[in-house]
Order: C-alpha cells, then structure tokens, then sequence
C-alpha cells in the first residue's frame, strides 16, 4: 500500500519469493531478493529504487526487446551477463530491472556473478598510482570543505542535532544522506536539539555544485577515474569486438553498481556536462553494424536516455567531420587500448598505473 507503486510491483515481489532456482556467486544467495523491511535499513534499497528500476526495465524492453527484438520469448541463459557488487541494494537493483526487462523472467535463466570491487577491476585491481590519485583528490575535496566557513557553520549546528562530533559529520559528507529524505520527500530528522532544515541542506548541496566545479578543474579526478575505470571499459571494448568479429557473445550485458562505480566512467569517457549521478542512473553502450557494410561497426552511448555519443573525448571531433548518427567502434577501441594512458606517458595500463607522476 505505500507509495510510489508499479503495475507489476506486486507480481515481482511475488516472483522474488520463488528465487531458489537461480544460480548466484557466494554471498549473494544469502542475500534478501527485494526489500521487505517495516522501516528503511541503512544502506538499503527502498519501494521508490524498486519503482525506478521496474520502470528502467520497461524502457528498455520497449526499445530492445519490442522494438530491436535483442532476445527472443526462448532465450536462454548464455545471452545474458549479469554481474553486481555484494550490496542488497545492487542486487536487487539489478532483478527489479531484469523482472521488467526480460520478455519471461525464469529464475532458471538468471545467473548472477558477484564482483568484489566497486569499480569492477576484477582481476586488474592493482594500480598505485590510481590509488595515489584518489588519495589527492579526497584531500583536495576536504580542504574545500574545510575553508567553507558556512558550511562549517551548518556542520557544527548539524552535529549538535543528531549528537555526534562536528569532525566526524565534515568527514563523512553528509549530502548522501540528506538526499534520501529529498528525494523520498520525507520530513529531514529531528531530535530534542532541533531539526535538519531545508536551509541546512542548500548550504550543503551549494558547496557539492562549488565541489564538482573544482574537481574538473584540478583534473586529480579526472585521473583517477582512466586509471579506476579502464579495466571495465577495457572489458566492455574486448567484448563488442568480439561480437563485431562475429563471434558467440551476451545479446545483453548489466553491471549493477554504484554513484562511485558510474562517476568515474563519466568523468573518463569525457562526458563533463554529467552531474553525480542520481539514483537509479543508467548507462548504455549499444553495438550497432552498418547494413550495407557489414563490417562496419559503430557504438553509441546513451545516459538515462539522452544520447551523450558524441560528449566522449573521443567522438567530439568526428561529429563536427561526419554526417553519421554514432561513433566507429575503432575510436572507442583505440581510446581505451592507448589514448587513455597518454597523459600518463605510458602505452599501457600496467605503465600507467606503476610509473610515478613527473
């Protein structure tokens, strides 16, 4: 009875009771298939992330299965890769999509791999360097903080309210919270101190807009996020490769992951224009053939449904030199193969990631 719904709310959370069926990696199978708490658990999904990913699934099924006819009423378990993080959350993300998605969800067909890493490296986790970055940049975005005498001022109020050191709340950023209760449009918490306003929040959300301004400028992010997200991409390139070179691959491919899993893909790829990323955020590679030069191969990318193809880094100049509509495979394939190491003067991913900055 709580809002928002969906027409198929109560069909998924049904079908989520029968899940013994499926097959998934380790610790996910102890893990509840939607959430079915009274009250809302730290750190877990909500009705409205249900709602926003049962209507995910629908728009894409709209387009690739109606529409594109990408899988068949009879496919099978080999056209599907799907893979998320070890969160309740992610997982359950990921289902609720695929419940709507899919032209017959059959637990048999699902098969969920686990990945340990927010930023998918699966077996290309070790990079200093990268490591190196981070570290700068979450240094970069304390001092910020630090020197913001308003938001120092909310940040002591805040912190009496919720009875908690005025360090600790600085140092965890707040703004994560406070959007949940934005954006399920519940009261902010009070205590006998007092209550989170909304003026508390603009503060904080003003300094995260002066935040994202600095961030692009100082580049540490920037460089952090080639050297987090090439394993990824450098996985998702070898895959349409794959596919255009005709060979037996996943129709359909989801990660289910987080802000700081799909930010740094952003920043990487160039996309300057994308904000940090709202709840329920999706991203698309489509692989598309020309069909009168079959082994021409173009790629197009699309974020919560708006084309941002030819926003890359790596498209911008050949949108403005040809009349197609998306971007040559090649110019994906060379940017992850090579051009993402050039500001590191490597020619690697391993080089780039063990070669200290000049």
């Amino acid at each position: 009875s709580r809002q928002p719904s969906h027409p198929q709310l109560e069909a998924f959370i049904k079908h989520m009771s029968k899940g013994s069926a499926a097959q998934m990696d380790g610790s996910l199978s102890s893990l509840p298939r939607y959430p079915s708490h009274s009250f809302c658990e730290m750190g877990e999904l909500t009705q409205t992330g249900v709602v926003q990913h049962l209507r995910n699934g629908q728009l894409l099924r709209e387009i690739y299965i109606k529409k594109h006819k990408l899988l068949l009423s009879d496919w099978t378990a080999k056209q599907l890769y799907l893979e998320t993080t070890g969160k309740s959350r992610t997982l359950q993300s990921a289902l609720a999509l695929l419940y709507t998605f899919l032209p017959d969800f059959d637990w048999k067909k699902i098969n969920m791999r686990h990945q340990w890493s927010t930023i998918f490296c699966s077996g290309s986790c070790d990079c200093p360097m990268r490591n190196h970055y981070l570290e700068e940049e979450q240094r970069r975005q304390y001092s910020l903080r630090v020197k913001n005498s308003d938001l120092e001022k909310i940040y002591v109020d805040m912190a009496k309210i919720v009875g908690i050191p005025t360090r600790q709340l600085r140092a965890s950023n707040p703004i994560d919270s406070l959007l949940c209760y934005f954006c399920h449009n519940a009261s902010f918490p009070c205590t006998k101190t007092g209550c989170i306003s909304m003026e508390h929040f603009k503060v904080i959300k003003r300094h995260q807009l002066d935040d994202e301004r600095e961030r692009q400028e100082k580049k540490l992010y920037f460089l952090y996020a080639l050297l987090a997200t090439h394993p990824l991409l450098n996985q998702t390139v070898n895959r349409l490769q794959r596919i255009a070179e005709g060979k037996k691959e996943e129709v359909f491919v989801l990660y289910s992951a987080h802000d700081v899993t799909l930010s740094p893909v952003l920043s990487a790829l160039g996309i300057t224009e994308a904000r940090f990323p709202r709840f329920a955020a999706r991203l698309v590679f489509e692989l598309w053939q020309d069909g009168k030069r079959p082994k021409e191969h173009f790629i197009r990318i699309l974020y919560n449904g708006a084309d941002v193809t030819f926003k890359t880094s790596f498209c911008k100049d050949y949108y403005k030199r040809s009349s197609k509509p998306m971007c040559p495979l090649e110019k994906f394939v060379t940017f992850v193969k090579r051009d993402m190491f050039l500001v590191f003067n490597s020619t690697s991913y391993y080089g780039a990631c063990h070669r200290r900055p000049l």
